[in-house]
């Protein structure tokens, strides 16, 4: 399927929910942000949050640092 992540088209398999394109793309242990269609998702609903052909993603994790 193609999404569109962070602005990027990408293509996608094997991905059903926000929790399996976080799996994915290995930042399932990682403090994230997710919005879908332009609507935040909480973390406990990522499994529960299908995705669509089309849908749009922003990702945003966060960077400890000094």
């Amino acid at each position: 399927m193609k999404l569109t992540i962070n602005g990027e088209v990408r293509e996608v398999s094997d991905v059903a929910n926000v929790a399996d394109l976080l799996a994915a793309f290995k930042l399932e242990q990682k403090i994230l942000v997710i919005e879908l269609n332009r609507e935040i998702i909480d973390r406990g609903e990522y499994a529960s949050t299908a995705l669509k052909e089309g849908d749009s993603l922003e990702i945003v994790h966060f960077v400890g640092g000094g």
